[in-house]
């Protein structure tokens, strides 16, 4: 069952927080989470951010952001979805929260999600990792050259508007249960991750396959795939922005084991001097 996470009433960050720190996660993990706050155009956003929970030396530390799908919240992809700070304990992992989003399956905005194409909602969630960027690299010794989107569903939509308007901040991508959209354009080659779901219900997987056609051809992976783990297909590029394809029988879900492939991609990528 999902975990509700209202919002920014002090009692639910308080109970939040308290949950968090009652051995939910690993108990290997020695690093407490923090929940972080901004005020972006009047409105309140938060986001649950892991520090390093390994440091060796003074080595500058990955930044991996997780966007939650519509109707999710930060809770919930935190602790059931990709808890990628399980998987990478040197990096800081940021899971923000979404606000109440319009969208097919809820038009009138019920439910929590994302921007759908930039300049929607005057740029609201854009505006958020702006600022979510600059707090974490004052707060942290954040490697510039190893920082990484991974979303699901609607915030695997967002990763998409990440890399069409702050691509160059980025090393690697992935999306998960999502497609690339018209009117929204990728110029900018990037390795990039995609787990799709053969059965899946929410975005078919034939507009999945095409995303993965469209973003082969942007990053010039020309050749044939090659083996790249279970149930995935990795494919080469000459410009260094490989397409890794993880096609699951399943529907619209991230197992660990795409989550598992997820880490092992980015760590996999630093973005060039």
């Amino acid at each position: 069952m999902r975990r509700s996470f209202h919002g920014f009433h002090p009692v639910g960050l308080i109970l939040l927080v308290c949950a968090l720190l009652g051995g939910f996660f690993a108990p290997a993990r020695a690093v407490e989470p923090q929940v972080m706050k901004w005020t972006i155009d009047g409105t309140a956003r938060l986001a649950i951010v892991y520090p390093p929970a390994v440091q060796v030396g003074r080595n500058k530390a990955p930044l991996i952001f997780a966007f939650h799908g519509h109707g999710d919240n930060a809770w919930f992809v935190a602790t059931e979805q990709f808890a990628f700070q399980n998987l990478w304990p040197e990096a800081v992992i940021v899971y923000p929260q979404g606000l109440p989003t319009p969208a097919a399956s809820d038009p009138a905005g019920e439910r929590r999600g994302w921007q759908h194409q930039p300049g929607e909602g005057g740029d609201r969630d854009l505006k958020l990792f702006d600022a979510m960027l600059r707090t974490l690299r004052g707060k942290f010794r954040v490697d510039d050259h190893r920082i990484y989107a991974a979303g699901f569903s609607n915030g695997g939509f967002f990763d998409y508007i990440l890399w069409a308007e702050r691509g160059k901040v980025f090393a690697a991508f992935a999306p998960c249960a999502a497609a690339l959209r018209a009117p929204l354009q990728i110029a900018s080659p990037k390795p990039v991750i995609v787990v799709a779901g053969e059965k899946d219900d929410r975005v078919a997987f034939a507009e999945q396959e095409k995303t993965i056609a469209a973003l082969r051809q942007i990053n010039g992976c020309a050749g044939p795939g090659q083996p790249w783990g279970a149930n995935a297909t990795l494919y080469p590029s000459p410009g260094g922005a490989p397409v890794a394809a993880v096609i699951l029988p399943g529907g619209h879900a991230v197992p660990h084991a795409a989550t598992e492939l997820i880490a092992r991609f980015f760590r996999e990528h630093v973005l060039p001097p």
